[in-house]
């Protein structure tokens, strides 16, 4: 399981990270001020650290220096969402920064993207009766091999790594076909309905009324 170092000083703001990340597959721990991070840096093994830049006596930029030597990717989460300091934490080897306020879908999504770039992210998925090859993209329920389009597989993933989080249209839309939103539900209903008829979810993902759909995962 790939294991997430949560940096944020703000105990509701890192609360609702780890909540959100524990219930997309991830384990995490956090810590609310730079030395307790580089104690717990040194003594446990990490595959991605979430780090604030405004912790309390240290800014953010000094942990990262001592993150970095040991290869360990590092997202910038910060409300100083300025060109300035972006470029700062980026020269100094951040490899995404993410602005508060921020919509969770976005944090997913740069989680995924980051660990994907430095060859972390889990090569199998398991939920239900589902399985997820993410190298090959072969999905199987049970022992057969579902044949999805490859619309049908990234929203797959999408709702997998989104688990109980309710998903608008317009994100989905964007997020899949990358343009901006119409307005037109109809293509991603379609691709919805297709998807859940092929792999048996009609009853985990879930239509939210006037919002989009949902896949419900129970604890």
């Amino acid at each position: 399981m790939i294991n997430i170092l949560i940096v944020e000083d703000e105990k509701n703001i890192s609360d609702l990270i780890k909540i959100n990340l524990t219930e997309a597959g991830y384990r995490c721990v956090c810590a609310y001020y730079g030395g307790q991070a580089a104690e717990m840096i040194e003594q446990n093994s990490y595959d991605l650290i979430l780090l604030d830049i405004m912790l309390p006596m240290i800014n953010g930029y000094e942990p990262l220096e001592y993150i970095k030597p040991r290869d360990i990717p590092v997202i910038f989460i910060t409300a100083k969402a300025g060109v300035e300091e972006r470029v700062k934490g980026l020269k100094l080897g951040a490899d995404d920064y993410l602005a508060k306020p921020f919509e969770i879908i976005e944090l997913l999504a740069r989680v995924e993207s980051v660990l994907r770039r430095n060859k972390k992210s889990d090569r199998y998925l398991e939920i239900y009766d589902i399985s997820i090859d993410t190298f090959s993209r072969i999905v199987k329920k049970g022992e057969d091999i579902i044949t999805l389009t490859l619309k049908e597989y990234e929203l797959l993933l999408l709702f997998v790594r989104s688990k109980n989080i309710a998903l608008f249209r317009e994100q989905i839309y964007e997020k899949i076909w990358g343009d901006d939103y119409m307005g037109d539900s109809r293509t991603v209903d379609l691709h919805v309905q297709r998807l859940r008829k092929k792999i048996g979810w009609e009853d985990k993902i879930i239509a939210v009324y006037k919002v989009g759909y949902r896949f419900v995962v129970n604890a």
